[in-house]
């Protein structure tokens, strides 16, 4: 398949972040890119397609910045460009959550759990100090729809500025237990995590590392049930990564512009 999806996050203060996105922009359209780059002081996010020379020297180029030297981007290939179009813009947050305390850029991260690890501790049923693991998507309720973790907490929101109120609510679920936070491609959780680790939980609190994505690509997805919701024209993935054949639809489709991960 000829085109490149890629999707990749970071965390990192960008006080610069107006002028920055007009040389993402300029950049991305000489090269023919489209799909979406979100920026604001707290860091970047982006999703684009094309083919896999001019993806790979977008990216190369945005690594000469010292701030970006570390980006390693979620690779898949499709037939077809998934985005309508390139948009790339300045927002107040790179993934809205309304929770001014938390900022990524600026605090320590919660430790992130290797996919591998992951998939050990659901195979044997606890953690590797005997205690119950819980996984927590923080994804929206129709992108659960579409597939989870098997046995996953699912609070049913609607926007993931409702993660911290809904923490509030089932606090009482998750005490004493390992929780294990995932959402698509690992933004979410990010935030998730070092939320949940002001709550004294009276247990570890990790983050999937790379997300669901990162999951099926190191471990072929098991105690996965169903395909990954993405924000393009792809619709879902299944665990090789490919668009998904089969595709359990939730009854009421809300889709997002491709803007979270």
């Amino acid at each position: 398949m000829p085109v490149l999806n890629i999707s990749s996050y970071k965390f990192v203060p960008l006080p610069d972040c107006a002028a920055l996105r007009d040389q993402l922009q300029e950049r991305a359209l000489a090269l023919n890119l489209k799909g979406t780059v979100l920026l604001a002081e707290e860091g970047i996010n982006l999703f684009l397609a094309g083919p896999g020379e001019a993806v790979h020297a977008w990216v190369n180029a945005l690594r000469q910045d010292a701030r970006f030297a570390d980006l390693a981007p979620k690779e898949s290939w499709s037939a077809a460009v998934p985005f309508k179009k390139l948009l790339v813009k300045v927002k107040p947050e790179i993934i809205r959550m309304n929770h001014p305390t938390i900022r990524p850029d600026q605090q320590a991260r919660a430790p992130a759990l290797p996919a591998a690890t992951l998939a050990r501790w659901l195979d044997q049923g606890h953690d590797d100090e005997g205690r119950p693991v819980v996984t927590l998507d923080t994804r929206n309720a129709f992108e659960v729809d579409y597939g989870t973790f098997e046995g996953a907490i699912d609070w049913r929101i609607s926007k993931f500025s409702e993660f911290p109120e809904a923490v509030q609510a089932h606090r009482e679920e998750l005490m004493g237990k390992t929780v294990v936070s995932f959402c698509t491609g690992g933004i979410r959780c990010e935030k998730a995590a070092i939320y949940l680790q002001q709550q004294d939980l009276d247990g570890p609190v990790y983050q999937l590392e790379g997300g669901i994505l990162k999951y099926f690509e190191e471990t072929g997805g098991p105690h996965y049930q169903g395909s990954c919701f993405v924000f393009d024209q792809r619709e879902a993935l299944g665990a090789a990564l490919e668009p998904a054949t089969e595709i359990q639809r939730p009854a009421s489709e809300a889709h997002r512009a491709p803007a979270s991960s």
